[in-house]
C-alpha cells in the first residue's frame, strides 16, 4: 500500500477526522513493530509542535491504540477503534483544537467583547489546499494529475494524489526530465525512480529525470518552493550521491531527510537537515549540517548562516499542520496565501511585523483562521472574493 495513503490516514486520525476506512486502514498496518515507530514518530511531532505544552504520554497512546486494535478481529474493531482509541490521543486532537481556539501571541487571550462581524462579500472560492499538479514530460506534453484522475505513463503512475517512477530496466542512452508542477493551493507526493521521496509543497517546481544513470550522481532541481526530501541511500546506487540543486546553491547528500525552502518571492533560502549528512554549497562557501541545524543563505548577501532550529516546526507543512512559532503575521499571511490561493492586502503595514505563536490546520477554513487571528490582534478584517483585506 502506498506510504501516502498511510501517511494521511494517521494524520486524519490525529487531527479527528479518519472515516471508517481510515481506521481500517491505520489498524491493519499498525500491527507491525517497525510501522509503530512510525506511528509513535508522528505522535510525537504533533505533539512538539504544540504551543509549549508537557511533553507526550506516547508509549501511553500507542499501548492503548494497540490493546484496543488487538482486542477485536471482527467486523466491528472499526467501530470500536472510532470510539475509544480516540480518547487516549486527546492531547495530540488538542493540536487541532486549539487551532481552532486560540491563536497565540505571548500568552493565552482573555475574554473580550466581540468586535463587529467582518465583511464577507464571497468565501465559496476559497478552499483550503488540495493534492494537485502539473507534469510536463520531456517531449512538452502536459498532464493534469489531481483527485479522481489517473495517469499511466512509461515508467510511472499516478492515482491523481501521487505519481511513483520505476526503475528502468535497461540503462538510458539519454536522461529525459519531467517537470511537476505544484500551484497555489496544491500539494503533491512524488516517488522518483531511485526510490527518494518528495513531499512538494504549494507554488512549488521540480525537475527530475524519468530514470537516474546507474553508478552517476543523482540530480534534480528544485526550480522554486519548498521540498522536503528522503532521499535513496548511496549505497544502493552504487555509491552515487545524490544532489539538488537550485539557481542559488547546491545540496550534496548521501542518504538523508532535509527541507529546502526557495520560494521566489523571498531573498533567502533554508535547507533543514532532518537527519544525515548534507552540504549546502552556494559558489562561494560549503557549509556541513548535521541534524537540526539550518542553513540561511541571504540571496542579497550571498552569505550562508547556520543555526539549530526546531525541526518539527520547519517541516509541519508535510504533517498537515502549519506551526508558528515567532513568526511575523507577513510571513505567515505568505503561507496562508500559497495554500490557500489568496491575495492579502494589509491595511495597517505596522501589523506585518507582529510576532505570533500559534497551529493552523492545513483543512482549516479561511474564515477560522481569519477569526483567530482576530481574536487576538487585527482589529477586523474583509473578504472580497480570493482577497483578503487585514485591518
Amino acid at each position: 500500500m502506498s506510504f501516502k495513503i498511510i501517511e494521511k490516514a494517521i494524520i486524519k486520525y490525529l487531527i479527528q477526522e479518519a472515516n471508517s476506512e481510515d481506521l481500517n486502514t491505520l489498524s491493519d498496518w499498525i500491527q507491525t513493530p517497525e510501522n509503530q515507530i512510525i506511528f509513535e514518530d508522528y505522535v510525537k511531532t504533533y505533539y512538539k509542535i504544540n504551543l509549549a505544552m508537557s511533553n507526550p504520554d506516547v508509549n501511553k497512546i500507542k499501548g492503548n491504540l494497540l490493546q484496543q486494535i488487538n482486542k477485536d478481529k471482527n467486523k466491528t474493531r472499526k467501530l470500536i477503534i472510532r470510539k475509544n482509541v480516540i480518547k487516549y490521543a486527546a492531547a495530540a486532537v488538542l493540536v487541532g483544537v486549539l487551532a481552532t481556539s486560540y491563536f497565540f501571541k505571548d500568552k493565552f487571550f482573555n475574554n473580550s467583547i466581540e468586535d463587529p462581524t467582518p465583511t464577507i462579500v464571497d468565501t465559496k472560492t476559497i478552499v483550503p489546499g488540495t493534492d494537485k499538479a502539473t507534469l510536463t514530460l520531456g517531449d512538452g506534453s502536459i498532464v493534469v494529475l489531481e483527485k479522481g484522475n489517473t495517469y499511466q505513463g512509461q515508467n510511472a503512475n499516478s492515482n491523481g494524489e501521487e505519481i511513483v517512477y520505476e526503475a528502468s530496466k535497461q540503462r538510458p542512452t539519454e536522461i529525459v526530465y519531467n517537470y511537476l508542477t505544484i500551484p497555489r493551493g496544491g500539494e503533491y507526493y512524488v516517488v522518483l525512480s531511485d526510490g527518494t521521496r518528495v513531499w512538494l509543497n504549494s507554488e512549488t517546481q521540480l525537475k527530475y529525470p524519468e530514470s537516474f544513470i546507474e553508478g552517476e550522481t543523482r540530480e534534480v532541481e528544485l526550480v522554486y518552493g519548498e521540498a522536503y526530501f528522503d532521499v535513496s541511500p548511496s549505497t544502493e546506487h552504487k555509491g552515487s550521491n545524490f544532489k539538488v540543486f537550485n539557481k542559488s546553491q547546491e545540496v550534496e547528500v548521501l542518504g538523508t531527510e532535509f527541507n529546502i525552502k526557495a520560494y521566489r518571492d523571498e531573498v533567502n533560502i533554508y535547507t533543514t537537515l532532518v537527519e544525515g549528512k548534507v552540504v549546502v554549497d552556494n559558489g562561494i562557501s560549503k557549509q556541513n549540517l548535521i541534524p537540526n541545524q539550518q542553513s540561511n543563505l541571504n540571496l542579497e548577501k550571498n552569505s550562508i548562516k547556520v543555526a539549530v532550529v526546531d525541526v518539527e516546526e520547519e517541516i509541519s507543512w508535510k504533517n498537515g499542520v502549519f506551526s508558528f512559532k515567532g513568526k511575523s503575521l507577513k510571513n505567515i499571511m505568505r503561507v496562508v496565501s500559497r495554500w490557500y490561493d489568496v491575495d492579502v492586502i494589509f491595511l495597517d503595514k505596522k501589523l506585518e511585523e507582529l510576532k505570533f505563536k500559534g497551529v493552523l490546520g492545513k483543512n482549516q477554513s479561511i474564515e477560522e483562521i481569519l477569526s483567530i487571528m482576530k481574536s487576538s490582534t487585527i482589529s477586523d478584517y474583509k473578504i472580497e472574493g480570493k482577497t483578503i483585506i487585514l485591518k
